[in-house]
């Protein structure tokens, strides 16, 4: 049977699946981590990717009983990799979450206008878009950037070390901050004028469509990996991109999403251009559109305060569910890394309503509903631009599997939490995109034949919640 290799090369880790290319079936998995980030700096080295992808690979086939025929990556969006001429990488990779950024960001706002950016880019510029990360490296470090012959994403990059070519996607590309999602192409007149002059055309990836293969592995490529030979490389796409098409994201779906971000996510047959830069218009994997919006602080947070506790996070869980979402009086502003929606690139956590009856499982909730509750701002933003329905809620992400966060969403939205049945989403939806450039057929029929990431836990809002007041308080503290 023909096998595909889908991989999400995230900020914590590399997580792979092998699933079957006709029917879905999963075969193999494999993880390994990712050394830890600390933000306002938050940088990784390439390699350490390339190593984790050659460890999980070979834990997910490791039973050496099947052949992998095609291999396709999805990594997380916006990092900043440059290479010199013969393809070395000059300097540590800048990630989403660093905001060293935040005062380029500001000035191309300031030089361009905010409405613009929107215009020609569908999103506004943040700390964690790449085109920052440029303008912060010319007026940073000129010297490598005088060397840079090649920009690339975390996926591209990977995808680069498989195949020898330096290509991407439209979704991936659509989160730089000089691509046009509309148009499909790259603006290197944008990148000039807030970079500086430079042969950007030839500097960029080229953009490959929704089921055209990055092409066959390089030798490099095929024996750095050594699962086998296997025949082809998928384009790849970022994260958010990957995690819709593992769980088939209907139009008129809204997918929460918990790692060490949130995102709250929705698929959309047309761009989208908000100049409040709440809502980041990227394009999507099957030739539509993905508009977005992102907090910088999820399970991180969450991670934090059980540390701060002595817990697990299942004991923190535990602790949170002890209690009726609310009932604390604590409210906690999660912006522990700073945040991105609002945003805040230097903003701190605040946790209100500290009294002498404070207790752990109080705190524990406070926690998971600050989370929640920045989320649901954004989900009400996207809204306002985009249909969301009013059906279940999708939750994804490693967050996903936290009782207490599948409560906390459910309680503070007033909707049910619809959770897919898919251990990691983004890597199933690279195994999605890796059988569509295998079979040539599109990714959303692939992932109709496979039948996969249907709902399997359904949670309920509890009817004794007070969601309006707890969001109200919530706003308060946010200002």
């Amino acid at each position: 049977m023909p096998l595909v290799l889908g991989v999400d090369s995230s900020t914590q880790s590399t997580k792979v699946e092998v699933r079957d290319a006709d029917d879905g079936a999963l075969v193999g998995t494999g993880r390994a981590p990712h050394p830890v980030v600390h933000p306002p700096r938050s940088e990784q080295d390439p390699e350490v990717w390339w190593e984790a992808l050659r460890l999980a690979a070979a834990e997910a086939t490791a039973d050496g009983a099947h052949h992998v025929d095609a291999v396709s990556v999805a990594g997380q969006q916006h990092g900043m990799v440059v290479l010199d001429g013969d393809g070395r990488v000059l300097r540590p990779a800048k990630l989403w979450n660093d905001t060293e950024s935040a005062a380029e960001a500001g000035r191309m706002v300031a030089q361009l206008g905010a409405t613009t950016w929107a215009t020609r880019t569908g999103s506004v510029p943040v700390a964690a878009f790449t085109v920052t990360k440029l303008a912060w490296l010319a007026r940073h470090e000129p010297e490598v950037a005088l060397a840079v012959r090649s920009v690339l994403l975390p996926h591209d990059y990977l995808t680069y070390r498989l195949t020898g070519r330096r290509v991407t996607d439209r979704g991936d590309a659509s989160g730089t901050g000089y691509f046009d999602p509309a148009s499909g192409s790259w603006l290197c007149d944008l990148l000039d004028d807030v970079v500086g002059p430079a042969d950007w055309a030839d500097r960029l990836p080229q953009v490959l469509g929704p089921t055209e293969p990055a092409g066959p592995p390089s030798l490099a490529g095929s024996e750095g990996l050594d699962i086998g030979p296997f025949d082809l490389v998928g384009a790849g796409t970022g994260d958010n991109m990957a995690a819709a098409l593992g769980i088939g994201l209907a139009p008129g779906q809204a997918c929460v999403s918990l790692g060490t971000s949130g995102t709250v996510y929705a698929r959309s047959d047309r761009p989208v251009a908000d100049p409040t830069g709440t809502v980041a218009g990227f394009a999507d994997a099957t030739g539509g559109f993905l508009p977005l919006a992102c907090t910088l602080n999820a399970t991180r947070v969450t991670g934090a305060v059980a540390g701060l506790l002595g817990v697990t996070p299942s004991g923190l869980d535990e602790l949170a569910l002890a209690t009726v979402t609310g009932s604390s009086g604590l409210t906690l502003l999660p912006y522990f890394d700073g945040e991105r929606t609002p945003d805040r690139p230097s903003a701190t956590g605040t946790l209100a309503g500290l009294r002498t009856g404070v207790t752990r499982e109080g705190l524990a909730a406070a926690a998971f509903e600050g989370v929640v509750c920045g989320l649901l701002d954004a989900l009400d933003a996207l809204a306002d631009l985009v249909p969301v329905g009013d059906g279940p809620l999708l939750l994804v992400g490693g967050g996903a599997r936290s009782a207490a966060y599948r409560r906390a969403l459910a309680d503070l939205s007033g909707r049910t939490v619809l959770v897919p049945d898919l251990e990691e989403a983004v890597a199933t939806g690279a195994c999605v995109q890796a059988a569509a450039a295998l079979s040539g057929r599109h990714p959303n029929d692939v992932h109709a034949d496979w039948g996969v990431g249907g709902g399997d836990t359904l949670v309920a809002p509890d009817p004794r919640v007070d969601a309006p007041a707890v969001r109200r308080e919530y706003a308060a503290l946010r200002g």
